[in-house]
């Protein structure tokens, strides 16, 4: 693969960060004149709802085969993180800028590069490594005052 072709992985993950980076903007707009709680509750109602009909639309919702407990319990853990980091960085973005907030959140990308080694057994490679520390290094940059 050359250096400019793309992974549908890749595609899929360059998407979620523009759609990302939309919520932000369109979040720190719409926070400004409600409750943050009262306003993650409304976007996670329209997630669902989207979703939902997706998942309709497509024929997914239908017959989805076994799910084991394990699975259930992942999937459990994983919605209580999602719900607790959209209270949170709704919350940030209500008291601060999205441009300093939204630096601060993507340190998940390290985290989760963190957690993929102690958890998950990865292993980056060192271009891997470089980029981990260089995302670090830019938030850090982003958000400490001079």
């Amino acid at each position: 693969m050359s250096p400019l072709s793309f992974s549908s992985w890749q595609v899929w993950a360059l998407l979620s960060a523009v759609f990302a980076a939309l919520t932000a903007i369109f979040a720190k707009i719409g926070v400004e004149d409600i409750n943050s709680d009262l306003a993650t509750l409304i976007r996670t109602v329209i997630v669902l709802a989207a979703l939902s009909l997706i998942l309709y639309a497509t024929g997914r919702l239908t017959h989805p085969g076994p799910i084991s407990a394990r699975t259930w319990l992942f999937l459990l853990l994983s919605g209580l993180g999602t719900g607790a980091s959209w209270l949170c960085y709704f919350r940030a973005l209500k008291l601060g800028p999205a441009t300093l907030v939204a630096p601060i959140d993507k340190l998940s990308v390290v985290l989760v590069a963190l957690f993929g080694v102690v958890f998950l057994g990865e292993r980056p490679s060192l271009n891997g490594w470089l980029g981990i520390a260089l995302i670090s290094a830019g938030a850090i940059l982003i958000v400490v005052k001079r």
